[in-house]
């Protein structure tokens, strides 16, 4: 009917499409625009091509929030262990990303591992096991980092700073050794593929769905640790007064490696998160 020969079939066409949420009928009102010669029609296309923007706008301002969610939630895990670190230790750890890009490729080579020796059908689980995995090699590599560097510089930001600096320039080039300097592809489980259609121009993928989902649950169990069991207590104790948490019994020098390695291994759950939406490199 829009591009029909009679003048009244194209204005009442142009006036029940400005009803619309498609883009679609975005891309049809502007193409029709442009040989429409009557004036009143040209208004009313006019009209309702405006009323369809407006529509599609809110559309893309929750997928902007949403992608903005989504990062956000892998930024938190990232800073949660930045935070017990700095707030234990005092230490400006400058390898902490690559104790990220560490899980990040825990979780590829868990792909490879059960793309070659498990049945096709276990393959979606491949993440499930990359989780433990990811988190235990990056707390590995903390706890590695702080018995072997990190514990005869405390109270010295400045040398810890440069110090952590360089250990991630080393951590960068022992990948590139190994994995190589092309970025690898890490695939999504089939569980995680697809999306919610929440709007017509509106598509939330599962898979950063997952990601905000498995960044409050993480959240949720650090606050569970640090708050009820008698590691977080320790933390607790050992942040607020060192020297008196000493006289108490406590082995502060165990708990640092302790809340370093954790603060590690959250940073390679947040790789494990960031590898699902894109390639790690």
């Amino acid at each position: 009917l829009l591009n029909s020969s009679d003048k009244a079939k194209r204005l009442e066409a142009a006036k029940a499409l400005g009803a619309s949420k498609s883009p679609a009928i975005k891309s049809m009102l502007i193409e029709r625009m442009k040989g429409e010669t009557e004036s009143d029609v040209k208004s009313a296309l006019e009209l309702s091509l405006r009323s369809v923007e407006a529509s599609l706008a809110w559309g893309e301002r929750i997928g902007a929030i949403f992608s903005g969610v989504s990062l956000g939630s892998i930024l938190l895990l990232v800073a949660l262990g930045l935070a017990i670190t700095y707030g234990l230790m005092g230490v400006i750890n400058m390898a902490h990303g690559e104790l990220m890009m560490i899980g990040a490729y825990a979780t590829y080579v868990m792909q490879g591992i059960f793309q070659k020796y498990m049945p096709e059908a276990a393959f979606g689980w491949y993440l499930v096991a990359a989780i433990p995995v990811s988190f235990l090699a990056s707390a590995l590599v903390g706890a590695v980092l702080e018995r072997g560097v990190i514990r005869f510089l405390y109270g010295r930001p400045l040398e810890t700073l440069l110090a952590t600096w360089g250990i991630s320039l080393m951590l960068q080039q022992l990948v590139r050794s190994i994995f190589g300097a092309q970025n690898v592809g890490v695939e999504n489980p089939g569980w995680m593929s697809g999306g919610f259609t929440m709007l017509s121009n509106v598509t939330l993928p599962w898979n950063r769905i997952c990601i905000i989902v498995f960044a409050a649950l993480v959240l949720l169990a650090m606050g569970w640790l640090i708050g009820r069991t008698r590691l977080g207590l320790f933390v607790r104790g050992v942040t607020q007064n060192r020297p008196i948490a000493s006289c108490m019994g406590v082995n502060t020098a165990r708990i640092d490696t302790y809340a370093f390695a954790l603060g590690s291994g959250i940073a390679g759950l947040a790789g494990c998160a960031l590898s699902q939406i894109g390639n790690v490199g």
